[in-house]
């Protein structure tokens, strides 16, 4: 039976052979007719796109599974398929929508120009902050170089702080041994004075009124030593002689170029020679210190009356002077 539908524009039906029954039809290279037109992928609003080749096989596998389900009751028709309007869906410039085509170009455009735009905003950013850092650098630098100059000030001042301490400390050092060397000095010149005084009450100068002439150990030829062995005290002849100090009279009387002579012996041995005496008040036994023994005069080896002091210890002499005075005696 033939069909009233009229054939879509761009496919072309082939009428069914003549000869023969309908039998089994399938389709052959002849009646597959090659696709004609362009096929392009549509590209939907949504995102999703789809493939009029996938369409295209599709459609090609309905009809293909409809041929063969009525192969047993319809003729053999070449199916092709026919030409799809251009609808601008395929992927690039050629299948964008004017309009999408418009506002992306005016996008781009309002893209370029906020680049634009904002680039003497970001090269003015990186300089302000390129000078931040610079500033910042310079502050950290001067911030070290003051800390560094507050450290040595501290250091200078610690060290001269030091310095005067060490200084005040070791001037009080030696004020405090001056100190004590003063008190030492002036304590052993008081224990002196003391002892002195002492030894005083105990000593007393061989006789008054008198005039030092010749000294311990003056050289001579008056001397028959060479030399001066005692120390002479010049005073008018009768002028009282003394007991330098206690003691025991171990001789007394005339002795040669000495004239007239006493012997006085101290407790520790010390012995003491009066010479030259004009007389002899005691000539032996005890007396104390002060008391009168004889009288200046000028008997024996003189030129003049004098009392010649001789005091030897161990037999040998030693200078009269230094021994008075060692005494406490002021000569």
């Amino acid at each position: 039976m033939a069909s009233n539908v009229p054939a879509p524009e761009g496919i072309e039906i082939e009428e069914p052979p003549t000869a023969g029954a309908w039998g089994e039809w399938n389709p052959t290279e002849d009646s597959a007719r090659p696709l004609r037109g362009r096929h392009r992928v549509a590209k939907q609003r949504g995102g999703l796109a789809r493939s009029s080749t996938v369409l295209g096989v599709g459609v090609i596998a309905a009809v293909g599974a409809g041929g063969i389900a009525t192969a047993q009751d319809r003729p053999q028709v070449a199916i092709s398929i026919p030409s799809l309007p251009d609808l601008g869906l395929t992927g690039g410039d050629r299948g964008a929508h004017p309009a999408d085509a418009a506002e992306g170009s005016a996008q781009a455009a309002g893209v370029h120009q906020a680049v634009a735009d904002r680039q003497p905003d970001a090269g003015e950013a990186l300089r302000h902050r390129i000078l931040q850092q610079a500033e910042s650098q310079q502050d950290a630098a001067q911030t070290q170089a003051r800390a560094e100059a507050e450290r040595l000030a501290q250091e200078s001042a610690a060290a001269e702080a030091k310095a005067k301490k060490e200084a005040a400390e070791k001037a009080a050092e030696d004020a405090r041994a001056a100190a004590e060397q003063a008190a030492k000095e002036a304590a052993e010149a008081k224990a002196e004075q003391e002892r002195l005084a002492k030894l005083a009450g105990s000593y007393s100068l061989p006789t008054s009124a008198y005039t030092l002439t010749s000294h311990y150990g003056v050289a001579g030829s008056m001397w028959s030593s060479g030399y001066h062995t005692g120390l002479d005290f010049a005073a008018p002849t009768g002028t009282p002689v003394k007991a330098v100090a206690g003691g025991t009279i171990t001789s007394a009387g005339w002795s040669g170029a000495y004239g007239y002579r006493i012997v006085l012996e101290l407790e520790d041995g010390t012995e003491i020679w009066y010479c030259h005496l004009s007389s002899m008040s005691v000539t032996s036994g005890q007396v104390g210190a002060g008391e009168t023994i004889g009288r200046v005069g000028a008997t024996g080896n003189v030129t003049g009356p004098h009392l010649h002091l001789e005091v030897r210890k161990g037999g040998s002499t030693v200078d009269p002077l230094a021994w008075l005075q060692s005494k406490g005696l002021s000569v």
